[in-house]
């Protein structure tokens, strides 16, 4: 009991949960371009959350997801350079290959739809992704999309934000 007692009081009282910061930029077929802010994202009791502070994005619904690669430049698809194509598909580390949403048992990547206020900015408190934890996502990248997500058929449009997760 005493060991115990000893061991108990060795431990930290408090312990500095980590928190990820992820610089997010405009992007497009010319590659990556100016800052738009940031997300931070730490780990919560029921998953991540993410903690937007974003500008210049266009007013409404935006899909939001973690894709699979750390890289958020264009590439050449059908001819032509898209914007956002290095970040290749959403997280899928269950190779479910379905879009099902941040609730369903499809991509892990599938985040809540990201609202953008009429002056364009995000700054609506805090998403929870409850299917991950940080440590799936580092390495990865955080994407944002022209459109609403459906969290079926259609996954948010074009890309036009995109950040490194470090």
């Amino acid at each position: 009991m005493r060991t115990l007692y000893l061991l108990l009081l060795c431990l930290p009282l408090t312990t500095k949960a980590e928190t990820i910061d992820i610089l997010i930029h405009r992007i497009s077929a010319e590659g990556v371009g100016s800052p738009l802010g940031h997300v931070m994202v730490r780990e919560g009791r029921e998953g991540i959350e993410l903690l937007p502070a974003l500008n210049g994005l266009s007013p409404g619904p935006h899909g939001f997801h973690i894709h699979e690669n750390p890289a958020c430049g264009a590439l050449e698809k059908e001819g032509r350079l898209t914007a956002g194509l290095a970040a290749g598909a959403h997280f899928d580390p269950d190779q479910t290959g379905k879009h099902l949403g941040p609730e369903g048992e499809g991509h892990r990547g599938d985040l809540p739809v990201l609202q953008v206020a009429e002056n364009g900015t995000a700054s609506t408190g805090t998403l929870t992704a409850k299917r991950l934890k940080l440590a799936q996502i580092h390495g990865r990248s955080l994407m944002i999309h022209a459109e609403s997500d459906n969290f079926s058929d259609q996954p948010g449009g074009a890309r036009v934000a995109c950040g490194v997760i470090p």
